[in-house]
């Protein structure tokens, strides 16, 4: 009976052990390799020998199954023999059993050791190693390395198996895998999912990652929203239209305004004023500094970084002036709108008692779905037209009038008023029998 006994403890400790090498396996490869070499620089021992078997997958893979086809063989072995003999002897002398004792015995013994092999040796470790996988992997990485060590000649040869029979398929061992952006996007969603990551953070690491596939065209304020100075202007007749701008940069020009000869900042007017000086454009501006819509918004950062300038003047293919961007404009590409409270006064979209929007003409078309619940970004807007009035003269195929009605949708949007040629402002509304239907998503 103590044989017996002797027998199956040998046998839960060796599933213990095949637990082990499993837990091992799944902390490291589910372990994040930045955080593991955050923990190492601070003195971690055993995050640095888990970033050597992760940097060495063939050869940590090939010991892990070293073990865990040991252990296998070796509980099986001794289940299937001595245990299973001493259950049989102890079931024979059981009304009907007989000479059916061994195979029965055996079939218990096989299926309590599969049972305990699936939740000792390979479930329970698994999940707690996708758990804690750094702390694990930490934990773990000196006795894996040990038995490495040990088992060198075995694992040689596994690792050089395997490396060669990757290879057919194209693959080589040196190759290292890479996170992309599409992954880190999935992370910061899933954070925010899990409470550990809260909207905000997430809208600005979005903002971070999408930073890097704009262009100063992107950005840009359009040119019809920019105010301009005329380098001889009298400041006595000009100064109300700056002070109620919400541009901190102005860009000057001569004759006509595709002559851009300067731009002159609010600090730069100020301080003449300051100093009791007439304010004279042409003697304060200082050098635009101009980029070509094309231009990488990291490019256009560095480029403020480097000039000590705050705003830039985009040009198109032909040297013609588009618009403007600033290092407000950039930054607000990132941590979102951040309106000043003129801007905040003079909103281009402002919601009315009613349920309807009063759009300006110059509004963003891109920005416009993230105030209308359920309108969708028309085709081509943002790469076609820019403003919610070229979206109109695109769908009207013609210059708008007022009363002029375009539906997309939901939404209705009706021209309200024409500066000039120019749609001044548009009334978006929404259907009322959508908006009653009672199975809408509209909170």
């Amino acid at each position: 009976m103590q044989s017996l006994i002797l027998e199956i403890s040998i046998v839960f400790i060796l599933l213990v052990a095949n637990g082990l090498c499993a837990m091992t396996e799944i902390a490291i490869v589910s372990s994040r390799k930045g955080l593991l070499r955050t923990m190492a620089d601070e003195g971690n021992s055993g995050s640095k020998k888990a970033l050597v078997l992760s940097e060495s997958p063939n050869r940590f893979l090939s010991t892990v199954q070293i073990g865990i086809t040991l252990v296998g063989i070796i509980a099986g072995a001794m289940g299937s023999g001595n245990i299973a003999n001493s259950l049989a002897e102890v079931i024979a002398p059981l009304p009907f059993i007989g000479d059916y004792a061994r195979p029965l015995a055996l079939g218990v013994v096989i299926s309590i050791l599969t049972y305990f092999s699936l939740v000792v040796g390979e479930l329970v470790p698994k999940r707690l190693a996708m758990k804690f996988p750094e702390a694990i992997a930490s934990a773990m990485a000196g006795p894996m390395a040990a038995l490495s060590t040990i088992a060198a000649p075995a694992v040689s040869l596994l690792s050089w198996s395997t490396g060669r029979l990757l290879r057919l398929f194209g693959i080589r061992e040196d190759q290292e895998s890479t996170v992309s952006r599409e992954d880190i996007t999935v992370l910061v969603r899933e954070g925010m999912v899990a409470g550990s990551i809260n909207r905000a953070e997430s809208r600005m690491m979005q903002g971070v990652i999408d930073f890097e596939k704009l262009v100063a065209y992107d950005i840009m304020i359009p040119r019809p929203r920019i105010i301009w100075i005329e380098q001889n202007a009298d400041h006595q007749t000009i100064w109300e239209s700056i002070i109620q701008s919400t541009q901190e940069v102005f860009p000057v020009y001569q004759g006509r305004r595709d002559n851009l000869v300067g731009a002159v900042s609010l600090k730069d007017i100020y301080a003449s004023l300051a100093a009791g000086k007439p304010v004279s454009f042409g003697e304060i501006m200082h050098p635009p500094l101009l980029v070509p819509e094309l231009q990488p918004a990291r490019v256009l950062l560095e480029s403020f970084r480097k000039t000590g300038q705050r705003a830039a003047f985009v040009l198109d293919e032909f040297g013609s002036l588009m618009g403007m961007v600033t290092l407000i404009d950039l930054m607000e590409t990132i941590i979102g709108d951040v309106p000043s409270r003129e801007e905040q006064l003079a909103m281009p979209i402002q919601k009315r008692s009613d349920g309807s929007w009063l759009i300006d003409g110059l509004y963003e078309i891109e920005k416009l779905p993230d105030q209308l619940e359920f309108f969708k970004l028309p085709e081509g807007g943002g790469d076609e037209y820019q403003t919610v009035s070229g979206w109109l003269v695109k769908e009207l195929g013609r210059t708008p009038q007022e009363t002029d009605k375009v539906t997309s949708g939901i939404w209705t949007f009706e021209v309200m008023d024409i500066d000039g040629i120019r749609v001044d402002k548009i009334l978006a509304t929404r259907k009322p029998a959508i908006a009653q239907t009672p199975d809408s998503d509209e909170p």
